[in-house]
């Protein structure tokens, strides 16, 4: 059979006796054999199938550029030509716009991350007597891939794989495993250690040690969110040099495993967009703030008021705004969105909410008379379905600007600019 285009999560699709068969690892024009397998989802949309010989390659094929691609579920577009790679990213965003009526939207020109330019990554560790295995789930499985190259992470980041091999191999009990966020921040590299257990002096004691011989700026544990007594909170264990992360020159340290954009450049493609299309209020809400990513650039041409839901982001927020015009309010904007009347204070909104969009905070934007919107979404499909509900509640969406943050991988950030005509 022969496939004839890319799905949303990144699998080709074929036909198969009036069916979807999505066949992982194709681009469209490749012949491929397959094994079909199983319903793709519980909505039956489609069959899945195993990929067992390219029979001939489509036009838009390309060599992957790393070892692990096929099995490492991390990226799943490294097979892709550039340019026909770029356009579907482009596509994934026309797509869903148009699902609700809006695809007649101004697609700004697709801003690409580099390879190399990941600061952030979430690693999954496993001990199996003397060997321990560091890297990304496999595709489809809960099995690693033990990572011996990756072109997307900063080269900082990767450094630390193999020494943190030998530190997980002196920690964790035999069968036990453990997740590292590692961060790449001005100051050094920021380590969580995720797991099931506390920690025994001796444990801790290699992880100081650890921290002093590879140069880690900062370690901190976290028991696993699962677990009755952690709960979540970073205990910090070694810190042996400031870390930031800067917002328009201002240095903000962020706490232990904060999120933070996945690369700095794709962060300075989202902050461009949203500081090009505020406008020039006076008075701006920074929705989901997060460390002040927007709230900051923002917090120097207006008064901004930044509003966002977890504690320490918020405090680390506050300690660096010094003399900027910055207010904060810690609310939980899923549960309690700000309301139209609260709103009528504010000329221009920025809000960025997580991959589930901002339902009822869109819901009360649209009933409000803020004269402009910015909206970042990591998430095109939740961004088209609130633009959806601003539209409807008289705001007119002049232009949107694709991002591809993660890069080789069916993720697209979006920034849309909204206005009341």
């Amino acid at each position: 059979m022969t496939v004839t285009e890319v799905g949303a999560r990144g699998d080709g699709i074929a036909s198969f006796e009036d069916a979807k068969l999505f066949v992982p690892l194709t681009v469209p024009g490749d012949r491929v054999r397959v094994a079909v397998k199983e319903a793709a989802n519980a909505k039956g949309d489609g069959l899945r199938a195993d990929l067992l010989e390219i029979l001939e390659p489509g036009p838009g094929r390309a060599a992957p550029p790393c070892s692990h691609f096929g099995t490492c579920g991390g990226c799943t577009l490294q097979h892709m030509e550039d340019a026909a790679y770029a356009a579907w990213k482009v596509g994934l965003v026309q797509g869903a716009l148009a699902r609700v009526g809006l695809g007649d939207t101004p697609l700004e020109p697709l801003s690409r991350t580099p390879p190399a330019a990941r600061r952030r990554a979430r690693f999954a560790a496993l001990k199996r007597g003397r060997r321990v295995w560091l890297g990304f789930n496999e595709r489809m499985s809960h099995r690693l891939t033990d990572l011996a190259e990756c072109p997307v992470l900063r080269p900082g980041l990767f450094a630390l794989v193999e020494p943190l091999r030998g530190l997980l191999l002196s920690v964790l009990p035999d069968g036990g495993g453990c997740d590292v966020i590692a961060t790449d921040l001005e100051g050094g590299i920021d380590l969580v250690l995720v797991g099931p257990r506390s920690l025994d002096r001796a444990a801790r004691e290699r992880l100081v040690a650890f921290g002093e011989a590879e140069g880690v700026a900062r370690i901190s544990w976290q028991a696993d969110e699962r677990q009755p007594d952690g709960r979540g909170t970073p205990e910090p264990i070694a810190h042996r040099r400031p870390l930031a992360v800067s917002f328009a020159g201002l240095p903000v340290t962020p706490p232990p495993g904060a999120f933070l954009q996945a690369s700095a450049e794709g962060e300075a493609a989202l902050v461009a967009a949203v500081l090009a299309n505020i406008g020039e209020p006076k008075r701006v809400a920074d929705l989901f703030a997060g460390l002040g990513t927007f709230a900051v650039p923002l917090a120097q041409r207006a008064a901004v008021h930044a509003v966002e839901g977890d504690a320490p982001a918020l405090a680390a927020l506050n300690k660096a705004a010094g003399a900027l015009r910055l207010t904060t309010e810690r609310r939980d904007l899923f549960e309690n969105p700000l309301t139209a009347k609260e709103l009528a204070r504010f000329d221009a909104v920025v809000f960025d909410p997580p991959r589930a969009g901002a339902a009822a905070q869109a819901q009360a934007l649209a009933g409000s008379k803020v004269p402009r919107l910015v909206a970042v979404s990591c998430n095109p499909a939740t961004f088209a379905r609130d633009a959806r509900t601003l539209v409807d509640g008289g705001y007119v969406l002049s232009r949107v600007y694709p991002v591809d943050q993660f890069l080789w991988s069916a993720h697209v950030e979006v920034v849309g600019v909204f206005s009341r005509p």
